[in-house]
């Protein structure tokens, strides 16, 4: 099991061309599972192991494990996903006749509204960041590109000066899966970046050669994913926006405006970089939702009565 889960991460990251962040996300879970297949169900080394020795009832065994241990239905489902494809994995390479996870049964989700912020909260958070520092300017232009784009924030902190046209308002990004796609950006976030391009050069660290990242940190290298989500933080604060604002919400935030306003999901399917229509669906079922829910709080008829 070991060295067939070594085999099948090399292949996520060499053939498939996962992000780091996906490939450790598969790692933990499949490290998880030869623990518990180790300690509490097999009782045998790790390295000691076969594939052939896990069956349908392991994995059931294991996401019964995770249920107890306190993990939710979508960690569940999650470890269950990275189970089904090493597996299938090792049907394709041979090692397997059947996949044992195929057969299993996901653990019910509840679905839940994912947090978007109304057009007054984006304004008040936009404007938060204002100032004239050259960090500021920086700030100002993520603000204002992820609320543009709906980039994921990994996909925002790799953008090189290279990837971006000004003149024409677009980007190139690579998103999941090595899949590049173009996304196009309003005025406001164009003025914010060249108002960041103009002092980018004080920041830069010329000791870090040629690359051309559009984000630095303070020290002048590529600014990581991590401290976008903690800038995000300072300015949602400074906004006195309500707890839970994180860069993905402002992902949400795009692709539920742009239903608002009227664009059709293949549209927004293609500027999210969504590979299945049926991820970007779930935006038209959730605002279904919401409407639902705001005209039973609110519509006198709609109430039940005592």
């Amino acid at each position: 099991m070991k060295k067939l889960i070594g085999r099948f991460l090399r292949h996520l990251d060499e053939e498939r061309g996962f992000s780091a962040h996906t490939v450790r996300a598969y790692q933990r879970d499949l490290e998880r599972f030869l623990q518990f297949l180790a300690v509490d169900f097999l009782s045998q080394e790790p390295s000691a192991i076969r594939p052939d020795a896990v069956d349908s009832l392991a994995v059931r065994s294991f996401l019964a494990s995770q249920a107890r241990a306190g993990l939710g239905p979508q960690s569940q489902a999650r470890s269950l996903s990275a189970l089904r494809s090493l597996f299938r994995y090792a049907c394709r390479e041979q090692t397997l006749v059947r996949n044992p996870a195929e057969g299993v049964r996901t653990p019910k989700q509840t679905r839940s509204l994912p947090r978007h912020l109304r057009p007054g909260e984006v304004e008040n958070l936009l404007e938060a960041a204002d100032g004239d520092e050259p960090l500021a300017r920086r700030d100002s232009a993520i603000l204002e590109l992820l609320y543009a784009s709906g980039l994921r924030v990994s996909e925002l902190a790799g953008l090189d000066w290279t990837d971006l046209d000004l003149e024409a308002r677009t980007l190139r990004v690579m998103g999941k899966g090595g899949k590049e796609r173009m996304v196009p950006f309003g005025k406001p976030a164009a003025q914010a970046l060249a108002r960041w391009f103009q002092v980018w050069d004080e920041v830069r660290d010329p000791s870090r050669g040629q690359s051309e990242p559009i984000f630095l940190n303070y020290r002048g290298s590529r600014l990581s994913a991590r401290s976008v989500r903690r800038i995000l933080d300072r300015y949602v604060e400074k906004a006195a926006l309500a707890a839970g604002v994180h860069p993905h919400t402002l992902r949400h935030t795009f692709a539920t405006h742009l239903l608002e306003g009227g664009a059709d999901l293949r549209t927004i399917q293609e500027l999210l970089g969504h590979s299945s229509l049926s991820t970007t669906q779930r935006y038209t079922h959730l605002e279904l939702e919401r409407l639902l829910q705001v005209y039973r709080e609110a519509h006198p008829r709609a109430k039940e009565k005592p």
